[in-house]
């Protein structure tokens, strides 16, 4: 079969194409013919160094497509399902080995392409805004990167709990299609500075809570964003990683930090199921509607790890083997 491998880490670059043998299964696998992709930041992380696997391996965490095999001690899937997942590496391959209980079964009117497109992003934004920071009406959030895969779908979810949502976007274009997902107040970053435009709008009070998938670049501002005893919810670092810092700077306004992280909220089979099939059930009533910026063949992952490093993406990246 096909497959990419990493066997230095660095840039995009290192991403190759090979040809591997079939993994082998276990007996509490399955063995998944892939149909569809998805590419996510950790897949970056795990390549440049800064989420440490061990070389050589084969990236990405999330994909669907279909059942061909079993092992002996299976019995949440069978041969022929339609099937999603998340949090399995080894997913840039036509064909990837994942323990069964992983293994999310596809409902009707959810395809293999919609599961890559939603699971990783959509059960994200899902915790993030119903478990790590429950979100109920009246509430003032400040979402980072707003037109990204997590991003549109954050503002949607937000915006149906009944939150007044600011988004951060770094073009006019981006800002379009934040607003179009739900975004109150765009701040175009590159423009305006996001701390000014929080205080300025909301009277000096700051944001109950801010969803900081940037890290680095916003960490400061992003706390300095906050209501008093808001919470700074730090979920990515796609600028790179925040400094250690003294606890004590989360005295000024006694506001909260938190590292989340997606398997810590999926961390029980049901609490899975329960997730995944919440984001399903809003994708199928129209609650939340997904967004792919681009499909690539499995041989130009490179090209979508650099077009997703560039930030000129919106939405998801998927690879078709």
């Amino acid at each position: 079969m096909k497959v990419i491998n990493v066997r230095r880490r660095g840039a995009a670059g290192v991403l190759k194409i090979e040809r591997g043998a079939v993994p082998a299964l276990g007996s509490e696998d399955a063995l998944i013919e892939m149909r569809a992709i998805g590419v996510n930041y950790i897949d970056v992380y795990m390549r440049s160094g800064i989420v440490k696997v061990d070389l050589p391996f084969t990236p990405g965490i999330e994909g669907a497509g279909i059942v061909t095999k079993i092992g002996s001690g299976v019995n949440q899937v069978s041969v022929g399902d339609l099937v999603g997942y998340n949090g399995s590496i080894g997913s840039y391959a036509e064909q990837a080995v994942v323990k069964s209980s992983k293994l999310i079964p596809l409902p009707s009117g959810i395809t293999t392409e919609v599961a890559a497109t939603c699971l990783s992003q959509g059960m994200t934004a899902h915790y993030l805004s119903h478990s790590t920071f429950p979100l109920s009406r009246g509430h003032s959030v400040l979402i980072h990167a707003g037109a990204g895969g997590v991003g549109l779908i954050l503002i949607q979810m937000a915006k149906r709990l009944g939150a007044y949502v600011f988004a951060t976007v770094s073009s006019v274009d981006k800002a379009e299609l934040a607003t179009l997902a739900g975004a109150d107040h765009c701040i175009i970053y590159t423009e305006d500075n996001f701390r000014s435009v929080i205080h300025k709008e909301t009277g000096g009070e700051g944001v109950d809570v801010v969803y900081d998938s940037v890290g680095k670049d916003t960490f400061d501002d992003s706390r300095r964003s906050l209501k008093r005893r808001g919470f700074l919810v730090l979920f990515g670092n796609s600028s790179g990683l925040v400094s250690p810092i003294p606890p004590i700077i989360l005295r000024e306004g006694s506001v909260f930090l938190t590292r989340p992280a997606l398997e810590d909220y999926t961390a029980t089979r049901g609490e899975l199921l329960q997730r995944a099939g919440e984001v399903f059930k809003a994708v199928i009533l129209g609650h939340v509607k997904l967004d792919v910026f681009g499909r690539y063949p499995l041989e130009k992952a490179s090209d979508a790890h650099r077009d997703l490093e560039s930030r000129k993406t919106s939405g998801k990246l998927l690879l078709i083997p």
